[in-house]
């Protein structure tokens, strides 16, 4: 049996129904799982690829060290516009719908409602926005930030149409007008529960496939995720000009897996050079 309680203007909280609603609006949905897979997965992923072989991903990653081993992810973001616009919005949708969760987005009416509302949801995609267009140009910063603002302003509508349920409010309670909000009987408009129930299904399509299909052919495409440099290695007496791929800088040297003989090497004289292919394409092998 449920308890309710008196929330002091005539209204009663049914609290047996509202912490259920309340935990699985926190959670965050399906973007934090897909999230976490995919920074566990991927990188993972990319380097056994690219150097061809589990025990050659071994090594490299005990050659870059724990405190490297994220700049796999972030070398694969800042080498793929179209993978870090997507993660950039589908990360920026998390976040707020997190935040909206806990409180933070207010629903209450009036101009300072809105203004706080409108600040909220702009923010962040002017700042990723602004850092897509650093690394990538203004075009897909436009487009990120554009695409971030409009299901950020969706997670708004949904709590506006009922389809979430704000912190403090009773996952069933309406009113004879409609779904509440705030206590006010209030019946959302048809384009507009039609718009809520679209960006639903964006949001879930861009973070549950589109994200993973991105981050697993940038993963098999067959580039490094970082720096490949032509370095002086020596072994024993002999001195060979040799490809690496940078893992890590020791003194005025370089450590990085040797491309010509597949394995970890200590080079020195080292010289950056174009492109980061190293081998063909997963689809294309």
């Amino acid at each position: 049996m449920t308890k309710s309680a008196d929330t002091g203007d005539g209204r009663n909280t049914d609290r047996g129904e509202e912490e259920p609603a309340r935990s699985i609006d926190r959670k965050g949905g399906p973007g934090h799982t897909v999230l976490l897979a995919l920074a566990l997965a991927v990188p993972v992923t990319k380097v056994a690829y690219t150097v061809g072989g589990d025990g050659a991903a071994r090594d490299v990653f005990v050659a870059m060290e724990p405190a490297n081993w994220p700049d796999v992810l972030i070398g694969m973001v800042l080498t793929d516009p179209l993978l870090a616009s997507v993660l950039a919005v589908v990360v920026s949708r998390v976040v707020f719908a997190l935040f909206a969760a806990r409180g933070a987005v207010p629903v209450a009416g009036g101009v300072l409602g809105v203004l706080q509302r409108t600040a909220l949801t702009v923010v962040n995609p002017v700042a990723v926005g602004v850092v897509d267009a650093c690394f990538f140009g203004p075009w897909w910063g436009l487009g990120t930030g554009l695409a971030a603002y409009a299901l950020r302003r969706g997670v708004v509508v949904e709590y506006r149409t009922g389809r979430r349920r704000h912190h403090g409010h009773r996952a069933g309670q309406e009113t004879g007008s409609g779904p509440s909000r705030d206590g006010r009987g209030y019946r959302p408009a048809p384009w507009l529960r039609r718009a809520a129930a679209l960006e639903q299904w964006v949001a879930l399509v861009l973070t549950a496939v589109v994200l993973p299909v991105l981050a697993f052919l940038s993963a098999l495409d067959g580039q490094a995720w970082t720096s490949i440099v032509r370095c002086q290695v020596t072994e024993g007496t002999r001195t060979e000009s040799n490809r690496l791929i940078e893992l890590g800088r020791k003194g005025s040297g370089v450590v990085g897996w040797n491309l010509d003989t597949e394995e970890v090497s200590n080079g020195t004289g080292c010289a950056g050079e174009e492109g980061l292919y190293v081998r063909e394409p997963w689809w294309r092998g």
